[in-house]
């Protein structure tokens, strides 16, 4: 090679037009569909060819394999493979929400099961499918080259519907990607004669029309706010979940799916959730079924026995495919370029492709019946001469002869001469001639037709508006995909249970929560069972029931305020210890938590109500603890020496027993004692002798006080027993407590059918009926509720209520 031959290049700039070159290849040529058609080169390639081999809807089914050879050897020089995908996936009832190929055999499932081999299946077009393909031979698109320019195919086919919007589209090209979902084609032609009448129509009366995808596999979509979006910019989200029933009418309830979102495959679904219910990730589910048949779709999940459907179905919603989001990118090629576009951008494109087919195939209707009403013209003036005719043709000596004197002497055209010539004898009949006339009337009457649509772009856009009329009548469906709220995300407490729990708290300040199963119902002066292993110098302080979705204001002897969730304190074993809550909270270098409180809801008219070990209470309301802060809020300001012993959430309207540790009891109605802000000092709830101290606060509710000693003693009395007084006084005796009975631990209202629970300092528990504690007057002693060890003594205990399942 000599120096005057070599070209020298840039390797940067060949390499960037070599890729350049390439990715427009990829994107036009392969990945991304056509606005006009919303078909890729291989779906159109695919379509024609099975058109052009006469493979339609109203003829046997032909081999798949010959389809595909007729596709790759004249229009598609590619894989045989990548074409039989794109038949295969045409002829799928759970891929395209209107099928443009008619399979027989086996085309693969939902399950994610490949097709069978192309030389078993057959296949051909579907009656919609030749919507698609009407009027291609009427000059109504541009035909092409193919690969090695031996035929032509068409540039796009005609399509009388919005294919894009009806049955969607994906793919990855260079740089960029399309995902386009399908939508019911009733709506979509109603929205797009919308658009025709009333071409300024807002996207929000679409909607009203057209409100979001239809999905082939059905399912709910979840608001409509990022289809919106989609509508709108060409992008956003849809949230689709499958279609789920909760029955608990049998022995144990059970979730049945009957859809799943689109391109969701049902195999790997359950497979997911029998792997997570085998790691433990999801507990209270005993058994899953695939039972779907030709009639549809049908997984059941059955659940043991009292478990909570709603929350496993949330925990199903938040980790598995159940609820799936579709990811909305209308990208499509328009003009030989790639563009995103919006509803009304997709329309539009459409309808400028559709009135250019229904002008080129009007203008072509128009040329031929031009054509043959000239014809019948020339017929009906040889029928009207025709001895002379006749005479003009015997005296020609050859063909040609007698149609130039035909011209010359009856002023006719070439085009009318040879159907005169070619003109059968039996034409020549009376009823002959009379059906040349109606059909030339006819014909004029199809040339107005045609020449009043052609007159107007107005006229041709309401020829489309009657097609698409007729689609719609012809080949709608009601929607599959319903509508539904929007799907918040789910909070942490949506995926746990709202059950009861016992929440335990020790004087060295671990807490736990233990399911009330573990304890079994004794009867009264039983031992109990072991409830927490506690150190020698810890024990259990304050134990109380509440529900997994509480609120825990945690009040410190500081006079503090914390917040927790029931569900955030770890779940120990009967004779775990807890957790440290120094390591839940952000408590201070020495602060100690003294009281729990569980709290359902903040509302303004409901109050805290807060006791003091020197007697003094204060009322603050609920609302004001329902914004804290990490580092805590000032609940109450305590003075020196005094701490937090009880506190009650109230509802304004309430009487209330203060009780101290020497069995006093004080009854006063909670109007006498102000609401204050937090932080105040409060006032004096009942007068003490020396060395007692308030032990706990009742609401007068329910049916008896019941009262407990730290000896494991107890009664219950009658609350007429507690006359009222005023507030500040000493009160009345409740209790008789001596070196046997022990100082109070607390009391509280109680019913009949409630069941309490009693824990020691050693952390014995032990759970009984409230109706096996005797009634007695005030003054006595009680029974024993509770037998002890040396040593030991009671150190809290928690009511059920009476409607708690436990």
């Amino acid at each position: 090679m000599t120096s005057d031959q070599v070209v020298p290049i840039n390797i940067e700039e060949e390499m960037k037009s070599c890729y350049i070159d390439y990715a427009m290849s990829v994107i036009i040529g392969r990945a991304i569909p056509d606005a006009r058609d919303g078909l890729k080169p291989v779906h159109r390639r695919t379509l024609f060819a099975m058109w052009e081999m006469g493979n339609t809807s109203d003829k046997p089914y032909k081999k798949s394999a010959r389809v595909v050879g007729d596709v790759m050897g004249k229009y598609h020089p590619h894989g045989d493979s990548a074409i039989y995908d794109t038949l295969v996936k045409m002829a799928q009832p759970f891929s395209y929400r209107h099928m443009l190929v008619d399979g027989q055999g086996n085309f693969g499932s939902v399950d994610g099961d490949a097709a069978a081999a192309m030389r078993y299946t057959e296949a051909r077009l579907t009656k919609i499918s030749e919507e698609l393909l009407a009027d291609i031979d009427k000059e109504t698109i541009d035909f092409v080259p193919n690969f090695d320019e031996s035929l032509q195919e068409p540039d796009v086919l005609p399509a009388r519907v919005p294919n894009l919007l009806i049955n969607g589209s994906s793919g990855i090209a260079v740089g960029m990607a399309t995902n386009m979902p399908p939508h019911n084609l009733r709506e979509v032609c109603e929205a797009t004669c919308r658009i025709i009448d009333e071409p300024g129509v807002s996207t929000e009366e679409l909607m009203r029309i057209m409100p979001g995808p239809d999905f082939p596999t059905g399912g709910i979509m979840m608001g409509t706010e990022g289809v919106r979006d989609a509508y709108l910019t060409g992008r956003g989200k849809c949230v689709v979940r499958g279609v789920v029933e909760i029955e608990e009418e049998g022995r144990t309830p059970q979730i049945i799916i009957s859809e799943i979102p689109f391109q969701v495959n049902k195999a790997r679904l359950i497979e997911h959730i029998a792997g997570l219910v085998r790691d433990k990730r999801i507990e209270g589910i005993s058994d899953i079924r695939d039972e779907s048949d030709r009639d549809g779709m049908r997984i059941v999940i059955d659940l043991k026995r009292g478990a909570a459907p709603q929350v496993i179905l949330n925990f199903l919603y938040k980790h598995t495919a159940l609820e799936s989001s579709f990811g909305i990118n209308n990208l499509a090629i328009v003009d030989r370029q790639p563009r995103t576009l919006n509803l009304k951008e997709i329309v539009h494109v459409f309808l400028k492709h559709r009135v250019d087919v229904v002008r080129r195939r009007t203008e072509f209707d128009l040329t031929k019946t031009e054509e043959r009403r000239h014809i019948l013209s020339g017929l009906l003036v040889a029928l009207d001469n025709i001895d002379a005719v006749i005479a003009t043709i015997r005296a020609s000596g050859t063909t040609d002869e007698a149609g130039a004197a035909l011209m010359e002497k009856f002023g006719l055209d070439e085009m009318q001469v040879d159907a005169i010539l070619k003109m059968q004898l039996r034409r020549l009949a009376a009823l002959e001639h009379r059906k040349i006339q109606d059909e030339r009337d006819t014909l004029a009457k199809e040339v107005e037709r045609l020449s009043a649509i052609l007159a107007s772009e107005a006229s041709i856009l309401a020829e489309i508006r009657k097609e698409l009329v007729d689609m719609a009548a012809q080949y709608g469906d009601t929607r599959r995909t319903r509508i539904g709220h929007t799907a918040e995300a789910f909070d942490r407490e949506d995926l746990i249970e709202d059950k009861p729990m016992l929440v335990s708290l020790t004087s060295s300040n671990y807490i736990k929560r233990i399911d009330l199963d573990t304890y079994r119902n004794q009867r009264r002066g039983g031992r109990g069972v072991i409830g927490m292993a506690t150190k020698d110098d810890d024990g259990v302080e304050n134990v109380f029931v509440a529900n997994m979705h509480d609120y825990l204001l945690c009040l410190t002897d500081r006079g503090k305020v914390y917040w927790l969730k029931v569900y955030d304190l770890p779940e120990g074993q009967r004779t775990g210890k807890g957790k440290a809550l120094v390591n839940l909270l952000n408590l201070g270098g020495d602060e100690r938590v003294t009281t729990v409180i569980p709290v359902r809801e903040f509302r303004p008219d409901h109050f805290l109500f807060f006791a003091t070990r020197n007697g003094t209470v204060s009322k603050v309301a609920l609302d004001e603890f329902s914004r804290p802060r990490q580092s805590g809020i000032n609940a109450i300001n305590l003075r020196d020496g005094d701490a937090v012993v009880d506190v009650k959430a109230i509802d304004g309207n309430r009487e209330l027993i203060l009780t101290t540790k020497f069995g006093q009891s004080l009854r006063f109605h909670e109007e006498t004692v102000r609401p204050v802000h937090r932080g105040a000092m409060g006032v004096r709830g009942i007068k003490l002798r020396h060395s007692d101290a308030l032990q706990a606060i009742s609401i007068v509710e329910d049916d008896h006080l019941l009262t407990i000693t730290e000896q494991g003693f107890g009664k219950r009395t009658e609350f007429d027993e507690f006359r009222g007084h005023g507030r500040g006084t000493m009160g009345v005796r409740n209790i008789v407590v001596d070196v046997r009975g022990g100082g109070v631990v607390g009391s509280t209202a109680v019913s009949d059918d409630n069941e309490i629970i009693v824990m020691s300092a050693s952390g014995i528990v032990i759970r009984t009926k409230v109706s096996e504690i005797s009634i007695q007057k005030r003054g006595t002693r009680g029974v024993r509720i509770m037998k002890l060890d040396d040593g030991d003594r009671v150190i809290g205990f928690t009511i059920l209520d009476s409607g708690e399942e436990v």
